[in-house]
């Protein structure tokens, strides 16, 4: 057990800059619960599963619980602990603000219209 991570100096640094439109902790709820707070009315959130470093817990808990992967999105973050939705043509921007704090980014999907959902692609 380890004291929980705080995110707040990368989100900050983003802020200050305007590089942030949203963020979502993920925390109880998953990312498919959580993203969608953050989403306006007519928007939903693409997520790529893959698209960021697997860590093995997250396989374990699902084989020990016998868990669809629906369930274990919605209930563990994934290893994913924040979603900021910053603008694509600000990518180079966001990478090295976040560099620069010694974070790394992993794009993991995009916002499009549709129904305030995630959509695993």
């Amino acid at each position: 057990m380890r004291v929980h991570r705080s995110y707040l100096k990368p989100l900050q640094a983003l802020a200050e800059r305007r590089l942030v439109h949203a963020a979502a902790h993920i925390t109880g709820g998953g990312i498919t619960e959580n993203v969608p707070r953050m989403l306006p009315k007519g928007l939903a959130a693409r997520v790529r599963r893959g698209s960021w470093p697997s860590q093995p817990i997250f396989r374990h808990l699902q084989e020990l619980g016998a868990l669809e992967d629906a369930e274990s999105y919605r209930t563990f973050n994934m290893g994913i602990g924040v979603i900021a939705a910053v603008p694509k043509r600000a990518r180079r921007r966001v990478e090295a603000v976040l560099e620069d704090l010694g974070e790394t980014a992993h794009w993991i999907g995009e916002i499009s219209k549709g129904r305030r959902r995630v959509i695993y692609e």
